[in-house]
């Protein structure tokens, strides 16, 4: 019987997720704020199903009370987050907000599925998260000295780095963060937020050649930073966001066509200077030929996929634990074995939807400071999923 339920439950939950995917692209062919409002309502309860039909599913194959408990808790925290922005931000986008707690519905149940643990973690970051979203808003628009800050970002920023470059350990062949607690903590994902800031500030205070300058110095000392500790991803992100960035401030290509050279000699004295590099670049090309020495992660993520197919192995037959870094670099790979392709492809539809948003509030700004930020994070969102999924 539980099987049955199981099989069935696939469908139903890429059934909810395809029309949740629809909806956040059908919405803009509607311009009056009635049939929107019916459209997010919509999307919220659509939401609010599959989460249930997930938690129940997970709590027939392992019948623990904990799953029970989560569920509570993650269900309570998204409706809470849904009000509290609608009460304390009424013309707040909340196709971004849906979006935002349909992405955090979706990574509780899968690590609620692979550990419950992580699942816990997870939540609490979360709420931390949403705590500092909520007061962000306010303080940018009540503290007016935000935008003159730029150099205390930046040393912060390098601050935190060169930390993490002398006393971090060396895991997965790069220096990335600390535990502290039991806790995973990464700076830079915090310097992420700090260098948008920077970036923003300091081109909003000048565009003049000789600023431009100390703030690419500054900007490329954040790169290099990462590139010696190994932690690439951050790199080649902040590296594509100050390029995106510096082209809204200046539209200079001249200045795109120089970074993008600069960063591909680097990219090729990197490949010849970290073995590190060479068995990435190896397991990328083909990770079946290098399945014993760097393609392993790759390769097993691809078979995941494969096995899933189109409509999945069902939420808790899959074997996810075959996939190394499952419940962060490779969840979509899980993700895409239990729930299917299809499940798979409407997430991306729905992180581009995200990222569409982010674009359009970006052109809308009119302060500067405030349109590079927007356009800052939504960079740095797309390219983190782009690494991330790629």
């Amino acid at each position: 019987m539980v099987n049955i339920i199981v099989e069935l439950s696939k469908y139903l939950m890429i059934l909810l997720m395809g029309i949740y995917t629809f909806s956040c692209f059908s919405i803009f062919a509607h311009n009056y704020e009635s049939e929107q409002k019916w459209i997010l309502i919509r999307q919220n309860v659509l939401m609010f199903l599959l989460q249930l039909t997930a938690y129940v599913v997970m709590y027939l194959k392992k019948d623990d009370p904990k799953i029970l408990t989560l569920y509570a808790a993650s269900a309570g925290f998204l409706l809470a987050v849904i009000l509290l922005y609608r009460i304390l931000y009424p013309k707040v986008s909340k196709l971004i907000v849906n979006n935002m707690c349909m992405l955090l519905c979706i990574g509780m149940i899968m690590l609620t599925r692979l550990e419950e643990e992580n699942a816990i973690k997870q939540l609490i970051f979360a709420a931390v998260g949403v705590v500092i979203g909520l007061v962000v808003p306010v303080a940018i628009r009540k503290l007016d000295r935000l935008k003159d800050w730029g150099y205390m970002y930046a040393g912060a920023g390098i601050l935190a780095l060169v930390l993490v470059s002398v006393l971090a350990e060396v895991s997965g062949g790069a220096k990335l963060g600390f535990t502290i607690a039991g806790f995973g903590i990464q700076p830079s994902e915090f310097v992420k937020i700090l260098f948008v800031f920077f970036v923003a500030a300091n081109l909003n205070r000048s565009l003049e050649f000789k600023n431009i300058v100390i703030t690419t110095a500054l900007a490329a000392a954040h790169v290099l930073i990462l590139v010696l500790s190994t932690d690439l991803g951050t790199a080649l992100i902040l590296f594509v966001v100050y390029l995106v960035m510096l082209y809204t401030a200046t539209r200079q290509p001249l200045y795109v066509a120089a970074g993008l050279g600069g960063g591909s000699v680097a990219a090729v004295l990197a490949y010849h200077l970290f073995a590190h590099i060479q068995v990435r670049v190896a397991a990328w090309k083909d990770p079946f030929a290098t399945y014993s020495d760097g393609g392993y992660q790759v390769a097993q993520s691809l078979f995941a996929i494969g096995t899933g197919s189109w409509f999945g192995m069902g939420l808790g037959n899959g074997r996810p634990f075959d996939i190394p870094v499952r419940e962060s670099d490779f969840v979509f790979s899980v993700i895409c074995e239990e729930f299917g392709v299809i499940f798979g492809i409407c997430l991306i539809f729905v992180l581009m939807s995200s990222f569409i948003l982010f674009m359009d509030i970006s052109t809308r700004s009119r302060k500067l400071f405030n349109k590079l930020l927007c356009l800052g994070f939504g960079v740095c969102f797309l390219f983190q999923v782009f690494l991330s999924i790629g």
